[in-house]
């Protein structure tokens, strides 16, 4: 059996939701076993990025005023997005999202600041907590290759997640796909 057919996602834990409208920010925190400067390569790098995150960057993230193009997994087309912060290795920021990293204990406490539409902030939760265990294995030198989009929601352990959160943050557990499109 493999690493990838062995993982299994821990139970939900870290996040928090900051309401405004419908508009919603998914804060999750993850320690890491990695210094910041290793992780700070894997949320700027193109390359990393692609073994890991829901999304694929067309260039570097790591510098302030940079014009990126990032293709989520299953989104038709790519998003441009300019890098507003980048101070390595503690704090970047583009588009709808921000990432913090601080020292902790040998490794890095990760904060992730994601802007998200309500509907789907329980699901943006199961699925950036699948990326965040990728990324840890990744730098720990053990991949088990990247868990996104619709791959990840057929995943075991997504639909548990996605359940966990959504009692977490107080919301109904959306259902995927929407009950129209499984009627049709």
């Amino acid at each position: 059996m493999t690493d990838r057919e062995q993982y299994e996602p821990g139970p939900a834990s870290g996040a928090q939701v900051r309401k405004d409208g419908q508009k919603w920010t998914l804060i999750l925190v993850r320690e890491l076993r990695h210094p910041p400067e290793k992780v700070w390569q894997a949320l700027t790098d193109p390359a990393h990025l692609r073994e890991w995150a829901p999304f694929v960057a067309d260039g570097s993230l790591g510098t302030v005023g940079a014009t990126v193009k990032l293709t989520w997994v299953g989104a038709p087309t790519p998003i441009e997005t300019t890098v507003t912060q980048a101070d390595a290795p503690r704090l970047l920021e583009y588009g709808d999202i921000r990432w913090a990293l601080e020292a902790f204990g040998g490794g890095t406490r990760l904060t992730l600041w994601h802007s998200i539409d309500r509907r789907f902030i329980s699901m943006g939760a199961a699925g950036w907590h699948i990326c965040f265990d990728v990324l840890d294995r990744l730098l720990s030198g053990t991949p088990i290759g990247r868990i996104v989009g619709g791959g990840a929601m057929k995943f075991g352990g997504w639909q548990r997640l996605n359940a966990e959160y959504a009692r977490q943050f107080g919301i109904e557990t959306p259902n995927w796909p929407p009950q129209a499109a499984q009627k049709s």
